[in-house]
């Protein structure tokens, strides 16, 4: 299958750095520095995570922390150059990633098209956050945040806020630098040994959690 692209748009990359504690930020061509959208929207699970590696040892957190970001990586490496019409998009890449690619293909290629950026660097004065975003096309025809997640079991909805959270922000970032609002998120998970996944929500069901969490980011690192 051939994606139709449109990109009206001129919008700059940022230049980015992450710290010691894997807080990243990026520079607005303003000079302004703002948190990632991933930081901040991880802010409230990250008590949890930090109990989670002490039950598991840091050693073992380490190790499977290691392997998800790797893999996650991989297979949206493999979706973004599908979707960019790359003719050998699984060269180079392990099966066990191809494969959850080819879990998450037949709802690429029936639902995604008319895409208008990915990997697409962006920031907002209002939230006072930047990211990169995943992937902005129309799903379903209708235009959409699309983020692409790999998970080792089927999640539960009530389980992926900060996903939500992300893609609002991301849906508000994009508006504010285009004027073209985007009201409908995307998750797509491929999930191990199981059918993928797809949530959908509205964005503005979601932007006033990512505003209690850029608040509560703001109290504890005064950032």
């Amino acid at each position: 299958m051939k994606f139709t692209h449109i990109n009206p748009y001129d919008i700059k990359p940022l230049d980015s750095t992450t710290q010691a504690d894997g807080q990243r930020y990026y520079l607005t061509p303003q000079g302004k520095k703002y948190p990632s959208v991933t930081t901040v929207a991880g802010i409230f699970a990250k008590d949890g995570i930090i109990k989670w590696r002490k039950r598991v040892g840091e050693e073992e957190a380490n190790k499977i922390s290691t392997q998800a970001s790797t893999r996650g990586t991989a297979v949206h490496k493999v979706c973004e150059d599908y979707i960019n019409n790359v003719e050998d998009y699984t060269k180079n890449h392990m099966p066990s990633n191809i494969q959850s690619f080819n879990d998450l293909k037949p709802l690429i290629d029936s639902n995604i098209n008319n895409v208008v950026m990915q990997e697409c660097q962006m920031y907002s004065d209002y939230l006072r956050v930047a990211g990169t975003v995943d992937c902005i096309a129309e799903y379903d025809g209708t235009l959409s945040v699309i983020d692409f997640k790999t998970s080792r079991k089927p999640k539960k909805k009530e389980w992926i806020d900060s996903y939500f959270m992300q893609t609002a922000a991301y849906a508000v970032m994009f508006e504010e630098m285009t004027k073209t609002p985007i009201n409908q998120l995307v998750i797509m998970i491929t999930v191990d040994g199981s059918e993928p996944q797809v949530f959908t929500e509205r964005r503005d069901s979601w932007i006033w959690k990512f505003v209690d969490a850029r608040s509560e980011f703001e109290r504890r690192y005064n950032a």
